[in-house]
């Protein structure tokens, strides 16, 4: 099977080469500190006994995965811990398949492109339902999608790209049509902390023998480098996932591990909600510019993507190239998540010159 390059790559390479000023606002690498807690753990590690730097147990280092059970209120030996919320993510779609009741992996378009990507390099064939133009999910339609084919079912909220946050009746919906047709629903929740309406609900409060729950520290701490993720199974789908973590990776940073319990324990929530006055406040920034710019555009109820779509000036990778050359703003192009909003261009706003690239995109559109 031949791979292609994810298309963030080659944004961020092309940005690379550019001859003048560019604002990269095309990943998700939170600009902000991340808790000091954090910084404190890994120097307390780097005096740790020569036993501390070998291999930890592959599943996860125990007081993390009961830290993580404790919040999440589930049993620890549901938890697996992974390299960010990708690998809990990969874990969670093969689990499904792994089970032989089906191929079909039924995705909400517009979609984060590394699902139907795992969901290819997994034997799984992908299809894409259209969300709502809100971006919320059009229930009818996912329910309408899965059948007897259906492996998995991908859910993403707080949703990247859109930054919608779905209602948790509509996620009941389709756990309880996926348990019908026994399939998987894997609900990725890696921008829980970043719930700017307190509308979030957790898929854990549906109580389903088909329901994986994934996530990482890696947005919410600005740690994407540090790759401590995690995935919530149900009991009957541990055992394979802990045999493919191991396989794959055998166990995740241990100094990494360890830091994160110590954050867990000693940070204060105002550190969170700090995070999300400040995205907040960018948020305002940059799509009061993008009103300036007579754009229309998403206004995120979670995660810090905004989706922008210009007059006569369509998401694709020429045209993003083409603002990144002469306005000096890399964003993503819309066509890299799916066809529902191919014309459109999404603006990560981890970045202190957000609203200086809102403004720059109002000046080329003027």
């Amino acid at each position: 099977m031949e791979y292609q390059e994810p298309q963030f790559f080659a944004v961020m390479q092309y940005a690379s080469r550019a001859a003048g000023d560019v604002i990269d606002m095309v990943s998700g690498n939170p600009d902000w500190e991340p808790p000091a807690a954090l910084r404190e753990g890994l120097r307390e590690y780097a005096d740790a006994s020569p036993d501390e730097f070998q291999y930890p147990p592959s599943e996860g280092l125990r007081e993390l995965r009961e830290e993580i059970a404790a919040r999440r209120n589930v049993d620890v030996s549901q938890v697996v811990v992974t390299n960010g919320a990708g690998e809990a993510n990969y874990l969670g779609m093969a689990s499904a398949l792994d089970r032989d009741t089906g191929s079909g992996v039924v995705l909400v378009d517009p979609v984060y492109p590394y699902y139907p990507g795992k969901a290819d390099m997994l034997g799984g064939e992908p299809e894409l339902v259209p969300s709502r133009r809100d971006g919320s999910l059009d229930v009818e339609a996912m329910v309408g999608a899965i059948d007897d084919d259906t492996a998995c079912v991908v859910l993403n909220t707080p949703n990247n790209p859109t930054g919608a946050v779905y209602d948790i009746d509509a996620v009941r919906r389709v756990i309880e049509t996926a348990e019908e047709h026994d399939a998987v629903v894997v609900v990725d929740e890696v921008y829980d902390h970043f719930d700017f309406g307190g509308d979030f609900e957790s898929a854990l409060a549906i109580d389903s023998p088909h329901r994986i729950v994934t996530s990482a520290f890696s947005k919410s701490m600005a740690i994407t480098g540090l790759r401590v993720g995690y995935a919530i199974l149900p009991e009957a789908l541990v055992g394979g996932a802990k045999t493919r973590h191991m396989l794959v990776n055998v166990a995740t940073s241990r100094p990494a591990q360890a830091a994160v319990v110590h954050a867990l324990q000693e940070t204060e929530p105002e550190y969170y909600e700090r995070t999300r006055r400040l995205l907040s406040e960018r948020i305002d920034a940059f799509t009061d510019a993008l009103d300036a710019a007579g754009a229309a555009y998403t206004t995120p109820e979670g995660s810090f993507y905004v989706l922008a779509r210009f007059d006569g000036f369509p998401g694709t990778m020429e045209n993003v190239q083409r603002l990144i050359d002469e306005a000096g703003v890399a964003g993503m192009p819309g066509e890299t998540f799916g066809s529902a909003r191919e014309d459109w261009i999404r603006f990560a706003l981890v970045t202190p010159r957000a609203t200086e690239g809102a403004n720059r995109l109002a000046e080329y559109f003027e």
